[in-house]
This record gives structure tokens, sequence and C-alpha cells, in this order.
């Protein structure tokens, strides 16, 4: 709920990562019908959403269908029981005061699950990915310019104040979605620890694009565009390393600055989680007991018959 940073810029690899933790995203963002319904229709939201970053043509779209089908059911048989058992430790200790340490390792708790959703992701896209078009690819580089636009737009406001201003409501959000109204102390106590915050949208939208030039470079690789195609293996080891080093940026000046971002907004959590009154953190509770109860709901839930093979491990 504090300053933090989310993905390094959408495309055909990098929004399963997105997908990968689309349930989590869904219980942060809406109540327990709406995470129900909406991940019911993940599958085909996925595909459309997909379709619109690159344009499939009727060769490719069997694929990619197939390999999104295959990511949710994968991810429903596999994902959904421990993200239900996630949720419910969060249940539990929400309603006891905090430790940044603590913080820290619900982060590292989540990291972990983006990863293996990544990378199982990855894999599926392995025999799809080779197969983009040069025009495509060209597609993919203008969303990635209007991508880039949109995040300057939301977080790289010219007018300092107005964008302080946003980053401020964006967690006053946040928290508020999880424990409720807060009052004014810790609206104040929130709009302090943002300006004191060491996040630095400028560096965040560098980064992204950095990965969004490899995204395409490691494409072009593979095959995309008309040049000899790689196969499954050799396009499934580029996609998960490409993964992984979107998750784990390499040594230098941005690790350092993510790690040191990390490490204050597991503190400004700790800090804020400890001023909330017991009235908030039962509001807390309750509403992870619900998205708890959604994930168990979904969880044993037959998917729609996806009439394909049985997902491929990693």
């Amino acid at each position: 709920m504090g300053v933090s940073e989310r993905g390094s810029g959408p495309s055909f690899l990098v929004k399963c990562r997105i997908i990968g933790i689309a349930l989590l995203g869904a219980a942060v963002l809406c109540g327990c019908s709406a995470v129900r319904v909406g991940y019911n229709q993940a599958p085909t939201l996925a595909w459309w959403w997909l379709d619109g970053w690159v344009d499939f043509d009727a060769a490719q779209s069997p694929k990619v269908k197939d390999a999104v089908a295959q990511w949710f059911a994968w991810h429903r048989r596999t994902q959904l029981p421990d993200y239900a058992q996630l949720l419910a430790a969060a249940a539990a200790q929400v309603q006891q005061p905090a430790t940044a340490a603590q913080a820290c390792r619900w982060q590292d708790e989540l990291r972990a699950r983006a990863e293996t959703a990544l990378l199982q992701g990855a894999a599926l896209a392995a025999d799809a990915a080779p197969l983009l078009g040069q025009a495509q690819l060209q597609r993919l580089e203008r969303r990635y310019r209007k991508s880039n636009q949109d995040f300057r737009d939301d977080f790289l406001q010219p007018d300092p104040d107005a964008r302080l201003q946003a980053a401020v409501q964006r967690t006053a959000d946040r928290a508020e979605m999880l424990y409720g109204r807060l009052d004014e102390a810790q609206l104040q106590l929130i709009a302090a620890g943002v300006e004191a915050s060491p996040f630095d949208p400028a560096a965040w939208l560098a980064e992204r694009e950095r990965v969004q030039a490899q995204v395409l470079q490691t494409l072009a690789a593979l095959g995309a565009g008309g040049a000899a195609r790689a196969d499954h293996d050799t396009a499934r080891a580029a996609l998960q390393a490409l993964a992984l080093r979107w998750l784990h940026p390499p040594p230098g000046p941005y690790r350092s600055y993510q790690q040191q971002l990390a490490a204050y907004n597991c503190e400004f959590v700790a800090r804020l989680h400890n001023t909330t009154t017991p009235a908030q953190r039962r509001h807390a509770r309750d509403r992870l007991r619900t998205w708890e109860e959604d994930v168990r709901a979904l969880a044993a839930q037959k998917p729609a018959p996806a009439g394909a093979a049985q997902p491929q491990q990693l």
C-alpha cells in the first residue's frame, strides 16, 4: 500500500505475469462477487487484451488461445489453493502489530508467487512468441510508446504538487480498501510518508523502457519478424530468462534503488498498520476472509473445457 512499483511494461510475455497474479489483484480491487465473475471471465478477457496489443493472425490465434486456457487451468488447479492459505494467514496476522521485517516477508511471498506464475506463462508462450511477424513487433513497439505516455501522465506530472497529491491519493485509496475509512492523523501520516519516499517514477520509467527494448530484442532473436524461428526449448529458456530479468534487475543503480524503496515501503506499511484501530483491523480481517472464501470457491470450480492438452510444467 506504500509507494511501490508495478510491472515494467506490457508485452505478450509480461502480461502473463499480470495474469499470473490476477486473482490477488482482483481481490485488492474488487468485492466478493466481482472477484469470482472476473476470474471466470479472465481467459476470454486476457485473450482480447493480448490480441489488442499484438493483433494475432488466423494461424497464431488458436495457439495463443490454447496457451491462455492452459495457463488458467494450471493457475486454478495449483495456485489458487496456495493463495487461499496465504489470505488465511494474512487475516490472522492483520489483527496484530506489525514490524518492517514482517512486511518485507509478505512482499517476498507475493514476489515468489508472481515469479512462479510468470515462468509458467513464459513456458506456455514459447510456441507462439516466435510466430510474430514484423508488423506485429512494430505494433507492440507503438503500444509501448503509448503505454509509456500514459505512465508519464499518471506518475510524472510536470507540476510537483500535482504529482505528490496523486501519489498520496493512490496510497490512501489502497489503504482504505483494506482498512476502511482512515482518520485525519492517518491520512497525514500517509502524506508525510509519500513525500519522504525514495520512490522515483523517472527511474521506474527508464527501467520499463529498458525491459521493453529487451522484450522486442528477444522476440526478434527468437525468429519473430521473419528470421529463422527458434524451437520450443530455446524459446522457453529465452522467455523465462527475460521474465527473471524483469523481476530481478541485474546489479547496478536500479537494483540498489529498488532495494532501498522496498525497505522504505516495508517500514512505511508497518508504521501505518500500527496506527490502525481495532475496528480497522477487524475490517481488514473480514475483507481478507472474504477474499479467501472467493479463492477457495474458485479453486473448487471446474474450468470451462478448453479443448487443450494438459499444461506443460516448468
